[in-house]
């Protein structure tokens, strides 16, 4: 839990520096691309989060590898900061809130949607409009499949869930009949 509120700490303020300057975009592209890379390469990630190793090595290989990445002078010294204060291994988790506030900024949601089968496009994107004009922001939905649903399609948007699937009508069906209500 501590491990988040410091990630939020962290992402709130480069979001405020971007406010600023007017370059979210241009931190999210970048912060994004870097957390990526430690992902990618764990032993760059080791070498430089790993604190049994001495600080100045890991500044060092820090800042030779910033010096060959193009990344704007905020963002070079947001790293150094990160590794000063011991919270370079923070990074996934600073990009994870850095991205929401990013998308909260520009009014854009994102949303997951399940369904038992593929759909038509276009139901999709009445769908995608649909939660658009509910949340009155601009949705970007991710559409997956999982076959153990028996048919219908479950979203969910952030903490919202609206599940739609056969098989939470079939539960709730079955909970009325047990409690002898009319169906």
């Amino acid at each position: 839990m501590k491990n988040l509120v410091i990630a939020r700490r962290y992402a709130k303020a480069l979001m405020l520096i971007g406010k600023e300057d007017g370059n979210t975009e241009g931190y999210r592209d970048e912060l994004g691309w870097f957390s990526d890379l430690l992902v990618r390469e764990t032993d760059l990630k080791n070498a430089i989060c790993n604190p049994l190793y001495d600080a100045e090595k890991r500044k060092n290989v820090l800042q030779r590898v910033l010096e060959k990445i193009e990344f704007s002078k905020t963002m070079k010294t947001f790293f150094i900061l990160l590794l000063s204060k011991g919270r370079m291994g923070f990074v996934g988790e600073i990009d994870s809130f850095y991205q929401k506030l990013a998308d909260e900024f520009k009014g854009i949601a994102r949303a997951d949607m399940i369904s038992a089968s593929a759909l038509p496009e276009d139901n999709v994107e009445k769908i995608r409009v649909a939660l658009s004009k509910v949340t009155g922001k601009d949705v970007i939905l991710e559409v997956k499949q999982d076959t153990a649903l028996i048919g219908g399609i479950v979203t969910k948007i952030g903490d919202l869930v609206i599940d739609g699937s056969i098989r939470t009508q079939l539960i709730n069906m079955r909970e009325s009949l047990k409690k002898g209500e009319s169906v």
